[in-house]
């Protein structure tokens, strides 16, 4: 590339000329007396004597009395950039008005046609250190204050990384200062939107989205391990976003509320256990008004029965009598069943010691396939069987576990009506799993449906119109009671795979 030739060449004199049009204050002293030779303008205004005045003043002169500016400093700190080539240092200068001028100062050794000499460029740096004092100050006061109370304050980029913490923070979150600057909040906490509604929202950026500029948050604490003293389990407090020109940064202000927490968590559980023993209250009643009709329900198909055997003795009604029957055996079945079950769920509300034993859960299956087929036909649903060839023993219950397979597979003939008549596959298997070393019998109930939206186990009643109001609540509690496991996931191919594991036999 070749320089245009219009662009006209620097002289010496140019020098000289931006030499004097400078801001910076600049000095030159001869290398080996260190007086001085020449000012430029910059450096004659702020000490406001000229050239000619400059030239016979010494160190003491034109510098501050205090013993770290003495002249016998200021020459070596010369000495060093004749030497070295270059020395820096705060200098502070007198005027001739004494006005004391904080410098920062730096010599220069230069090479000039008498000889070698020193270059010190220097500026007034008085504001800089006021501001910088109050800055100190401020934080001086800032720290003093975050010891005398309960909040702790955490200063964190957009990107949540820690920049900086006050002790009192330290202290609740339970780290180190090394453990907590320098890296990302959610490495010590898990940070929740504090609002009604919105508690489900977890992690930084969904804190940054709802501070606008300031939210309510909650912050669970991920304890360490090993020994120390005990720790809060929750923070609570409020992040605002700071705008500044070019600069934006968030502060979290977060104080204790574990004792807080625990009270409404006490809250929930008390509403939860007087929901469940009014559910309990309820089964009872239930049990207590059914026990009767039932059994009366029992003698009248057992009267009709018998009639319906005299009638199959003559031919003309021979064939009405027999499908009369049948359809009496299956009412009969079913009465049965409830029967059990009311008195079952009698001694599992009661408290009553569970009356458990060896079943086996191939067996469990096959008794509900009936029931289960009553529902599946109707709606045109192909119900599929992946039964273990071995048996699967288990020890429990076996109405209430049964139950819980019924609950299931109705839950399941419920979500394949909605589906496309080639969709709708009910599959249900037994197996044996192994999980943390123990062995267990497993169930699965498995559609084709539209998958899970939720965790199908939070609602503790059904809202469907023909459900029985319990929903799944129940056969968790049925199985948990068991030493059992319940679980629902995706299936591959779409829909929804249920699943419980009974300890085995």
């Amino acid at each position: 590339m070749q320089v245009d030739p219009q662009v006209p060449e620097l002289v010496q004199t140019d020098f000289l000329a931006m030499m004097n049009a400078t801001s910076l204050c600049v000095l030159i002293h001869d290398a080996t007396t260190k007086d001085i030779i020449w000012a430029n303008p910059a450096a004659c205004e702020l000490l406001g004597w000229s050239v000619t005045e400059l030239r016979p003043l010494k160190a003491d002169d034109m510098s501050s009395s205090a013993q770290e500016y003495d002249r016998v400093i200021g020459r070596a700190w010369l000495q060093e950039a004749v030497d070295k080539g270059r020395s820096r240092i705060e200098w502070h200068y007198r005027s001739s008005t004494g006005r004391v001028i904080p410098t920062e100062a730096v010599a220069t050794r230069i090479e000039l046609a008498q000889g070698p000499a020193v270059m010190v460029q220097f500026r007034d740096i008085e504001r800089e250190q006021a501001v910088e004092r109050e800055l100190r100050q401020t934080t001086a006061y800032v720290e003093t204050l975050s010891r005398h109370t309960a909040a702790g304050v955490v200063v964190l980029s957009p990107d949540g990384v820690v920049q900086h913490v006050t002790d009192q923070a330290l202290a609740q979150f339970g780290v180190s200062r090394t453990e907590m600057a320098g890296h990302h909040l959610d490495d010590v906490a898990t940070v929740q939107i504090d609002r009604r509604g919105d508690r489900e929202r977890s992690g930084w950026p969904a804190a940054v989205g709802a501070a606008d500029p300031i939210a309510t948050v909650r912050l669970r604490l991920r304890r360490r391990t090993g020994t120390g003293p005990a720790r809060s389990a929750w923070l609570g407090g409020t992040l605002e976003r700071m705008h500044q020109p070019g600069i934006e940064e968030f502060v979290l202000t977060v104080y204790d509320i574990s004792e807080r927490v625990r009270a409404e968590q006490a809250y929930d559980q008390e509403n939860y256990l007087a929901r469940y023993n009014a559910m309990g209250d309820m089964a009872m009643a239930i049990a207590h008004e059914l026990g009767q009709p039932l059994a009366a329900a029992n003698n009248f198909l057992a009267g009709v029965r018998a009639r319906a055997r005299t009638l199959a003795g003559c031919a003309e009604v021979a064939r009405d009598a027999e499908m009369l029957a049948f359809g009496l055996d299956g009412a009969e079945r079913q009465i049965e069943r409830a029967a059990t079950i009311v008195s079952s769920v009698r001694s599992y509300v009661g408290h009553l010691e569970q009356v458990s034993s060896r079943v086996d859960l191939n067996d469990v299956v096959e008794e509900c396939l009936y029931f289960v087929a009553l529902r599946a036909e109707p709606a045109g649903i192909e119900v599929e069987l992946d039964l273990s060839p071995d048996p699967v023993p288990v020890r429990c219950e076996r109405v209430l576990t049964g139950q819980v397979v019924l609950n299931l597979c109705f839950n399941a003939v419920d979500e394949l009506s909605q589906c496309a008549p080639g969709e709708r596959v009910l599959r249900i298997g037994t197996s044996t799993a192994t999980y943390d070393g123990k062995t267990s019998g497993m169930v699965t109930v498995e559609d084709r449906g539209r998958g899970l939206t939720q965790d199908p186990f939070a609602e503790s009643f059904t809202s469907k119109e023909r459900g029985s109001g319990i929903g799944l609540a129940l056969s968790y509690r049925i199985i948990t009671r068991q030493h059992g496991m319940i679980w629902a996931e995706p299936r591959e191919g779409g829909g929804t795979r249920f699943a419980f594991t009974l300890p085995r036999a």
